[in-house]
């Protein structure tokens, strides 16, 4: 899978990239990230990227033209991929979004910066939005990186366990289940006796339970929306009682 970033810092990249299971992905083939300075499009000789809004107000505003000129350098005049705008002001990115964007071959990835871009390029440049949350950063590099992290880990091959993904929160629509690993005993404190029984039926009960139970208690809202069995059911509806 390609990923295109466009950004004014594009040195906070390769940190990150080039570490754990991002760094192994590209080594393999399956990651190839191509991160593009906007400024290296800019005409003036202090290759000026933003000004100041029309209208007045505080802060600073990309400028449309070089993001144009870089993206369609890039990508062509009619890209070919889905162009994504990291904001607050778009659509949130949640698990089942990573997914969707994982059958995509390539995408692209513009970072806002200052007090965001000239409504221009969301307007006829983007034609997705994606927020990491209801909150404010100081650009759009880290959501970029969350959300290549978050794709790369679907992609088949880049996780070391095949089933790993389908296994964390959100994935399956809850929270994931509690983990241990040795020692048995620290500080006095043990791990449940199911894990160390064999019994391999009974732990994947147990994890289910588990999951179901820190949803119910951490994450409520999510229970409206995950895929339930009736034994699911049966086993919230029994915490429901035992909490009143």
């Amino acid at each position: 899978m390609k990923f295109d970033v466009f950004t004014l810092f594009p040195e906070m990249f390769p940190p990150y990239l080039d570490e754990s299971i991002l760094k192994r992905a590209r080594e393999g083939g399956l990651l190839d990230v191509q991160v593009h300075n906007i400024r290296d499009w800019a005409t003036d000789k202090h290759h000026t990227t933003d000004d100041t809004p029309f209208g007045g107000g505080g802060g600073m505003v990309m400028k449309p033209e070089p993001i144009f000129a870089a993206v369609e350098a890039v990508l062509g005049a009619t890209p070919d991929c889905p162009v994504i705008l990291m904001t607050p002001q778009g659509r949130p990115f949640t698990q089942r979004v990573a997914e969707e964007l994982a059958a995509q071959p390539r995408l692209a990835l513009v970072c806002g910066r200052y007090e965001g871009v000239d409504e221009r390029v969301r307007e006829h440049l983007v034609t997705d939005q994606i927020s990491l949350g209801d909150f404010v950063l100081t650009g759009g590099e880290l959501p970029a990186l969350a959300l290549i992290d978050a794709v790369t880990r679907l992609l088949p091959g880049a996780l070391g366990d095949p089933t790993g993904a389908a296994d964390d929160s959100h994935a399956s629509g809850l929270l994931e289940y509690p983990h241990y690993t040795r020692p048995p005993e620290f500080r006095g404190w043990g791990i449940p006796e199911v894990l160390l029984s064999g019994h391999h039926a009974e732990i994947e009960k147990w994890r289910r339970w588990q999951a179901l139970e820190r949803t119910w208690r951490q994450r409520p809202d999510m229970l409206e929306r995950a895929e339930l069995t009736e034994e699911d059911r049966a086993f919230l509806a029994g915490l429901e009682r035992g909490s009143g």
